[in-house]
């Protein structure tokens, strides 16, 4: 069975910006579900969301918040899984104030964290980590790679045509 990725955010005020991250998700044919769990608001429905995780069929969670960030790390405290926090961008601090708030994680709660508002970069990482266990989708990440570094070259060989 293939695994799931779990998209929660900590607000649906964050839906825009993981947007991308959905559809990358779709893209490389990963089942995601998408959730709005807050580790303020409703810290006992991410206690039991995390702790069952991995019995309902997620492979890795991704977890974006701004400001106070601090539901990635209250998921990584319940399961087991792999977390990806997405810090997201706010108006005090641009996002900043997010970041420290995934990245800072005491020993032994890992957090991996990406660029802020790097939601694209979250479910690639998502896809590179369930990739380890599923054959075919290590062929559609090395398709993705591929096609990447095909893009570039065309550019490069459209700017080399270009005076300057």
């Amino acid at each position: 069975m293939r695994k799931k990725v779990a998209v929660i955010m900590g607000s649906d005020s964050d839906l825009e910006t993981m947007k991308p991250c959905i559809a990358r998700l779709k893209s490389f044919d990963i089942p995601v579900e998408v959730r709005v769990i807050s580790a303020h608001r409703t810290p006992a429905a991410a206690e039991q969301f995390a702790s069952a995780a991995k019995e309902n069929g997620f492979g890795a969670i991704i977890a974006a918040a701004g400001k106070a960030a601090h539901l990635a790390g209250v998921l990584a405290a319940y399961t087991t899984l792999p977390v990806i926090g997405v810090p997201i961008k706010t108006s005090l601090m641009g996002g900043l104030d997010s970041l420290l708030s995934m990245v800072q994680m005491p020993k032994g709660i890992p957090v991996a964290c990406v660029a802020v508002d790097g939601a694209d970069n979250a479910a690639i990482l998502s896809a590179q980590m369930l990739a380890l266990s599923d054959s075919d989708l290590a062929d559609r990440l090395t398709r993705f790679k591929s096609d990447m570094a095909q893009e570039v070259a065309q550019k490069d060989q459209k700017m080399q045509r270009e005076e300057f």
